[in-house]
């Protein structure tokens, strides 16, 4: 079973990737964090296979909490799904060694070209 930590402060977003993962992807079981604090515990915690992470979020940001699990995990697989598109802050992600970086709204299309890397990253 694929493990997958949805970290966003809205319910809605949370919601709508775990619909759009689920049917793109068989077999996953999805979990939820409303911050970075929580997603940092949830991590270490659940050990997800694949974390999904928006940047803007109350009590630790997006980056931090990326910055933190890679230093739990260097090897760990995130992808960035987020509004804050400003050049500067997506070439500051990258360099954590993210997966992937997408825009959102998070829609069918994307979920399914995120869904398509993920299984291609599993062979």
């Amino acid at each position: 079973m694929l493990k997958i930590l949805i970290v966003d402060d809205s319910n809605f977003s949370q919601r709508t990737m775990a619909n759009l993962i689920k049917k793109f992807l068989e077999d996953v079981d999805i979990y939820f964090a409303n911050d970075g604090q929580e997603g940092l515990e949830a991590y270490k915690k659940i050990s997800p296979d694949y974390t999904f992470v928006d940047l803007l979020m109350p009590n630790m940001s997006g980056k931090d909490m990326i910055g933190l699990i890679k230093e739990f995990r260097a090897e760990a697989k995130i992808i960035v799904a987020s509004a804050d598109v400003q050049k500067r802050v997506r070439e500051e992600i990258e360099e954590l060694g993210i997966m992937s970086f997408i825009n959102k709204p998070f829609n069918e299309e994307k979920a399914k070209f995120i869904c398509e890397m993920i299984r291609n990253d599993l062979r």
